[in-house]
This record gives structure tokens, sequence and C-alpha cells, in this order.
């Protein structure tokens, strides 16, 4: 698995739990939706990706979430 995929899979998964947190637990969860969302957006422009450098180090093979 290259490390675009694990990232998205890994952002998919924690606002999946964002959503579930929000429904069962506080409605103030709906700000962990926001931050993964707000981090993707600001990967999408400036190829910073920190869950990218994580899944680097873990292995996965790179093909374009850049690690500045």
């Amino acid at each position: 698995m290259t490390t675009d995929r694990a990232v998205q899979a890994f952002a998919g998964i924690m606002i999946l739990i964002s959503i579930a947190l929000t429904q069962f637990v506080s409605p103030w969860f709906w700000l962990m939706t926001a931050f993964i969302g707000l981090n993707l957006f600001q990967s999408a422009f400036t190829g910073f990706c920190p869950a990218g450098m994580v899944f680097q180090k873990l292995g996965f093979t790179s093909s374009g979430c850049a690690v500045k």
C-alpha cells in the first residue's frame, strides 16, 4: 500500500470515528472532524502531510504524499 492510500484510509476511518463520537459521546467531537478536513485541505495545497511522514517511517512506499 502506498502512503497516499494509507493516508486516505486513515483519514476516512478517523472521520467515521469522529462522527460516531459526536453522535454518542459529545457534540464537541465535530472539532475533530473539522481538524481532519483542514489537514487534508492544507495537504492538497502545500504537499506537507504529517500522516504521510508517519506512514513512510512505518515502511509504506511513497507515491505522492510529499514529505517536506
